[in-house]
This record gives structure tokens, sequence and C-alpha cells, in this order.
């Protein structure tokens, strides 16, 4: 099955040209004269001219009106082509797969969801089998779908440990069997267009980013499983290994019970079973000692949370990590970090794992 994958785009290889395009993707919908361009990213108006150009050659831009001058001919102004392309975004959790198709502003203008066994019942090729039928379901391929060159690739997100440089997945906690599995191979192999995988928590927190979070914060993913990805200083940090947010893996009770990583008493056991007995309360605690641990570490700016298990009671959880975090703040005599509901999914982020370095983010 070949998607008609890899835009043959000459914005990818430019840095001005992913300026430019950034730009146009955050304008009002009155779009941006080559003039405003010029003036923003401090090129000359003639390099802008090239650039736009190009993008419209593309068509990944077009005029969109006049705008008045205050001396000369009226001033052209440029916007996005949204449709120029898509992205799809893929949330493989332990039980679910969302899958979403994204134009060019990241807005969803397909989405689905199916069953998954992500543990041994399935097992690793039945689980890409699944991910191909649903991606070709959703860009409509065999049949008439997407335009073709409208693909740039897929972005697969997953619970971690993994390897988000090559792909390959590494013991994911209580599915070992996934241990050096090449799954950025597999599907690219399969799909016929490029692919992208990284931990679901990191995808999410590239998605706020995207999506004008800004400054230093921690997104704490509670699902299935407990994570967190962290964006320092508008970048999504990942560690030298793909290890950093493995958030719900440190240990606050040394003589808790046993999480599946083979520990004693991690926050997420912790956090899960409290989840079980129906105590929110207790688990929102319990995510807000481990906030508030992060919180020292890094300084952050904000907590988002996210998951499916928060999304079930958001109120709990926002009351119960920030009276946490208040506590810890006034013990040392500061002003306690915020806590909020984040705004974004994971499969979206999936996608922005494609569309963001064509906008200039070198973490996507």
């Amino acid at each position: 099955m070949n998607l008609n994958g890899g835009v043959n785009l000459l914005a990818l290889r430019s840095h001005n040209a992913a300026l430019v395009l950034d730009l146009l993707r955050t304008a009002d919908a009155d779009g941006i004269s080559r003039l405003e361009l010029a003036e923003r990213t401090g090129l000359t108006p003639q390099a802008v001219s090239k650039i736009t150009a190009r993008l419209r050659a593309d068509g990944l831009v077009a005029e969109a009106g006049y705008r008045a001058s205050t001396g000369g001919k009226p001033r052209t102004v440029l916007r996005l082509v949204p449709e120029a392309g898509h992205a799809v975004g893929v949330h493989l959790d332990r039980d679910e797969l969302r899958s979403v198709l994204v134009d060019l502003t990241g807005t969803v203008v397909g989405e689905r969801r199916a069953a998954l066994d992500f543990g041994a019942g399935a097992g690793a090729e039945a689980v890409v089998r699944t991910v191909a039928r649903e991606v070709e379901a959703l860009t409509g391929v065999p049949s008439p779908g997407l335009p073709p060159r409208s693909l740039l690739g897929v972005g697969v997100a997953l619970p971690g440990p993994l390897d988000h440089t090559r792909g390959v997945l590494h013991r994911v906690t209580g599915f070992p069997e996934w241990d050096g599995f090449p799954l950025r191979d597999a599907l690219a192999g399969r799909l016929g267009t490029p692919v992208v995988v990284d931990k679901d928590t990191n995808a999410a927190a590239l998605g706020l980013a995207v999506a004008g979070e800004r400054g230093s914060f921690a997104y704490l993913h509670l699902s299935t499983g407990l994570g967190a990805g962290l964006v320092i200083g508008g970048t999504v940090h990942r560690g030298a290994r793909t290890g950093a947010g493995e958030f719900g893996h440190q240990v606050v009770r040394l003589d808790g019970p046993r999480c599946g990583c083979g520990n004693r008493g991690c926050v997420e056991v912790l956090c899960l079973d409290a989840v079980a007995r129906d105590d929110l309360a207790e688990a929102a605690r319990v995510l807000g000692v481990g906030a508030g641990n992060l919180v020292a570490l890094l300084d952050v700016d904000v907590v988002l949370l996210g998951g499916r298990t928060v999304a079930a009671a958001p109120e709990a959880f926002v009351r119960g990590v920030a009276a946490v975090l208040q506590e810890r703040a006034r013990r040392g005599g500061e002003e306690p970090v915020p806590v909020r509901l984040a705004s974004g999914e994971v499969a979206e982020g999936a996608a922005q794992l494609l569309l963001a370095p064509l906008f200039g983010r070198a973490d996507g």
C-alpha cells in the first residue's frame, strides 16, 4: 500500500521559508502582506518575494486579496492554503487506537477510533496491520482520497520507553514483548510514506507548544498508564535516549505495591490503584506529590493535566493536584505553580511530529 507520501516541498529545506510559512499559519483570516512578512522575519522584501513565489508554485500559499497602502498601489495579501498538505496522527494506547487526519493548520478533518490489544494477545504485526488499515480508511487510499503528494506522513504516539530517533520500542511497561521492535520501519514499509514515532506524552506536549502554550511546562498524562511530556524553553525535552518524562516510575513509597516496571511504590501504580478503587481524591493527591517533585526539580511555569482518566473527572484532578502544589509552595514561601487542563490530545500532537518541522520547529 503506497499513500503517495513525502511531499516534495522546498520549504522543508529552507529555514527562511519555514519562518514565512509559520507567520502565514498564525495570521488571521485577512492574511498577511509580503511587506509585513519581511518586517516580522527580518528578511529583505526581495527574499520574501522569492520565497512566497516558490510557496505559491508548490500550492502552499495563495493570494487573498488586497490591503490599502499608505502610499502607492494596494498591497497583495497572502494566506496559507490549509488543504495543500495533510498529516495523520495516530495514538496507540494500551486498549484503543485513535487516528486523526489534519490539514496544514492542524485542524482535524477526519477521525477514527478502533479497539486495540497492544499486548501479546495481538502481537506486533497485528498492531501494525491495524494501524495501516485505519490510516488507509482515514486517507481514502486506495480509493480516491487525498490529492497526490498531499500526505506529509504519519506520526505515531504510544507509551514509552522508546528510541525516538530510530523509531524502535524498548521494554514498554507491562509489554516486554515489544522490546526492540522497529515500529517506524515496519509501518513505513507497509504504508509507503514517512513515519515518525514518539512517546505519547512528548507528542501531546509538542501539540500544546505548537498551539500556543508558552514557556516551560509539564504535561501529565493519566490514562491506562502515567507519563509526562516536558517542554523547556519552548522546546520538547526528550533527553539523550528519549528517556525524559518517565514520570510515572518515580518511587514515592519504598514499601509500596509492585509496579509493572519492577520497582515498588511508583507514582503510576499508586495512582492507578487509587483510580481502580474509585478513590479519585487519593489518585489526585498521589499525582500531586509526583507533580510537586517535578516542579521542584525543573521549576516549570505550569502543570497541564490530560488523558482519559483525567478527562473523566477533570475538576477532581485539577483541584487535588493544585492543593498539593499550593501546600508545598506555602511551606517554601513561594507562589504556587498553576495547574490547568490541557487543551489538546495525543493524536493531534502526533500529527505535529510531521507538521512542526515544516513551520520551523526542529523538535517535531
